[in-house]
């Protein structure tokens, strides 16, 4: 997987699935190597899979799978991640009186401090919900199949727009709900799209990297409509904007049906284990019947289409190649391994899940509070609005552009680095971000957010990689899935910082700024210290071994 460098919901989708890689324990080294699958054997839906049998991509037409990609690639443009967009679509909401009626009646904070926390909120729950809806995302997936996953994803984003235009004709909290059925909606549609990877396996990084900067860019869409509703003079409202938005869903739902596959692709694994199996021989004529070996004989020239269908697709040599391409990235990283004979319960209550758990508790709020109120933190630390509102444009313009430009190199980084050098890149840059966020100069903001946008890919990828690594496939839903979803529940505290920020602090961001800095640098420093320590006694027995295997060899010589 090393092309498949993707921010942390991303990367887990994408392990997720090839849980159907697993067929047999006696399946071969090169198959596991190349079926990266993360979810235990006791998880298997066996029963329920048999009605969504994946399929080889040699047995569907080369033109008809390029469609489903390029179809898939652009419907994610519109929906896979649309709510990281919140920075954009915050001014628009606020200027056309969003929470205005509800903030009237209350007294206890001012109105525009109360406007805040309610838009906020409305980003936070989102952002939890995209994140701990990965798990049920991906149990769906596994039982149902990929179409059903873009059917659904395309029904909760269109609930999510209905809301969104008729949020003050509903005697609930429509922004709220309609953002989370967004937010809800986008995981589906995306998830279900990377098992497409399979369907070109020799270039599956390059699909992979299509779907993932789709991902990335579709932060953009909010950015657009916000420049259009400024051209219009406001006559371009939300309510408009979401009605039009219903297009994407409808859109959606019909390549699901029509253009998308009902099952997944089959995997790597898959398709090197099915090639491997030997092509049955006929029995002797003397016997048994006539028909019986008609039918042997066509089972055969079946099997043999179907070996020759995978050759032409995959190449044996490529395989060969990226099982050796995985041995290497795995020595490099010097913790390989150091987990994967633990139970997930084992694992979990272990510091390698502990201290890395706490690291992206601590950096996903960071990362999701920044978002959410880089507009009045610039304010505050510049002391002026329109350079503030500066700030924030170029922000929306670097935050899809930032995934784009760093997919091709994480990639690179992760797989010809240590694990300890990788973590201690993460706490590095983490550090950085929080102290230019502090320093009141232009400067500091625009450098602060080069390397925020930056960052925040690597620190998704790299955590997921980390997790593979130290944990392993076997038990990698269990356990990722878990920092996900505890990291996802934590954010809610963004609005006890919201509080902090506005109301204890005065509308100063710096103290909460130092706070966080300061908590994820010594959480940090605990992390990199632990698996350096860890990685170099591994080494250390490696050698240990290495060394008596040689003394035993020149004894017996």
């Amino acid at each position: 997987m090393s092309l498949n460098r993707v921010s942390s919901l991303e990367t887990f989708t994408v392990l997720h699935t090839d849980q159907r890689s697993r067929r047999s324990s006696d399946a071969s080294t090169r198959a596991r190597k190349l079926s990266f699958n993360p979810i235990p054997q006791e998880w298997d839906p066996v029963p329920t899979l048999d009605a969504v049998h994946a399929v080889g991509a040699f047995e569907v037409p080369k033109w008809k799978r390029m469609l489903q990609v390029v179809v898939t690639v652009i419907y994610c443009l519109f929906a896979a991640g649309v709510v990281f967009g919140y920075a954009a679509i915050k001014p628009v909401l606020k200027e056309e009186g969003a929470y205005r009626e509800v903030c009237s009646a209350q007294t206890a904070v001012g109105m525009d401090t109360c406007i805040e926390m309610h838009l906020n909120l409305m980003f936070t729950v989102a952002a939890v919900t995209t994140n701990v809806a990965a798990l049920p995302i991906g149990a769906i997936l596994d039982h149902f199949g990929p179409r059903v996953c873009g059917l659904l994803g395309s029904v909760f984003l269109a609930i999510g727009a209905v809301l969104m235009s008729f949020e003050n004709r509903v005697p609930f909290d429509g922004l709220l709900f309609g953002y989370g059925f967004l937010a809800l909606g986008g995981p589906f549609t995306y998830i279900s799209s990377f098992q497409l990877s399979n369907a070109f396996p020799r270039n599956s990084g390059l699909v992979l990297a299509l779907l993932t900067g789709a991902f990335d860019a579709s932060s953009a869409l909010f950015l657009v409509y916000r420049i259009i509703y400024e051209q219009s003079g406001g006559a371009f409202g939300h309510r408009k904007f979401f009605l039009i938005y219903l297009v994407v869903p409808v859109v959606i739902a019909l390549c699901q049906i029509l253009i998308l596959p009902a099952q997944s692709y089959k995997t790597v694994g898959e398709l090197v284990e099915e090639m491997e199996e030997e092509i049955p021989e006929p029995e002797p004529y003397d016997q048994i019947d006539e028909e019986t070996a008609l039918l042997q004989e066509e089972e055969r020239q079946h099997r043999a289409t179907v070996v020759e269908g995978i050759q032409d697709l995959l190449g044996t040599a490529k395989a060969d190649k990226q099982a050796r391409r995985e041995e290497r990235k795995n020595e490099i990283s010097g913790v390989w391994g150091v987990m994967h004979a633990h139970t997930a319960w084992e694992q979990i209550r272990s510091p390698w899940f502990v201290l890395i758990c706490l690291f992206t508790v601590v950096q996903m709020t960071r990362i999701n509070y920044f978002v959410a109120t880089i507009r009045p933190q610039y304010e505050a630390i510049l002391g002026s609005a329109s350079k503030a509102v500066e700030i924030n444009n170029f922000f929306d313009i670097a935050l899809p552009l930032g995934g784009l430009i760093s997919i091709p190199f994480i990639g690179v980084f992760l797989d010809r680095n240590s694990t300890p050098r990788v973590l201690a890149a993460l706490v590095t840059c983490a550090t950085a971000i929080g102290l230019f966020g502090i320093i009141p100069a232009s400067w500091a903001a625009y450098t602060g957010i080069v390397l925020f946008v930056l960052y925040r890919p690597f620190y998704y990828t790299a955590v997921s990689d980390y997790s593979a690594k130290v944990f392993g496939f076997r038990t990698f839903g269990t356990v990722y899935g878990t920092i996900i979803c505890l990291s996802g529940l934590f954010n809610f505290s963004q609005s006890g910082l919201d509080y902090l920020f506005h109301e204890t602090f005065r509308g100063n961001p710096i103290p909460v700024n130092i706070m966080l800095l300061s908590l994820g640098l010594v959480i940090g420093v605990a992390l990199v210290g632990f698996v350096t320590a860890r990685a170099r006694a591994m080494r250390r027995k490696v050698l240990e071994r290495e060394a008596q295997g040689a003394f035993t060899e020149t004894r017996w010589d």
